[in-house]
């Protein structure tokens, strides 16, 4: 199992349709959580994105799992982008 950070990037326009599906993205994220697929999942304080830490078995595995995600369904991602990531320090250390 790998871990991958993900950063999603949001346009300013896309607000409104982020708030309506908001509560199903978290209901995703969540779920995810409890099946120890995220590790982390935020939005940026300026609302220009967020940064998602996944765990994946591989790139293919990863972007099967965020095509899933309500906010892509909508739109409401305008761009991504997804490094693999090695922790060395801290909690997530261990999973490496």
């Amino acid at each position: 199992m790998s871990i991958f950070a993900v950063e999603y990037v949001y346009d300013a326009d896309s607000a409104q349709i982020r708030d309506e599906h908001r509560p199903a993205h978290r209901e995703w994220l969540a779920g995810l959580l409890e099946e120890g697929r995220v590790l982390a999942s935020g939005p940026f304080r300026d609302g220009a994105g967020a940064l998602l830490i996944f765990t994946a078995e591989d790139e293919v595995d990863l972007s099967s799992l965020l095509m899933k995600d309500p906010f892509a369904a909508v739109g409401a991602i305008s761009g991504m982008k997804t490094t693999e990531w090695q922790p060395v320090i801290g909690p997530f250390a261990h999973l490496v």
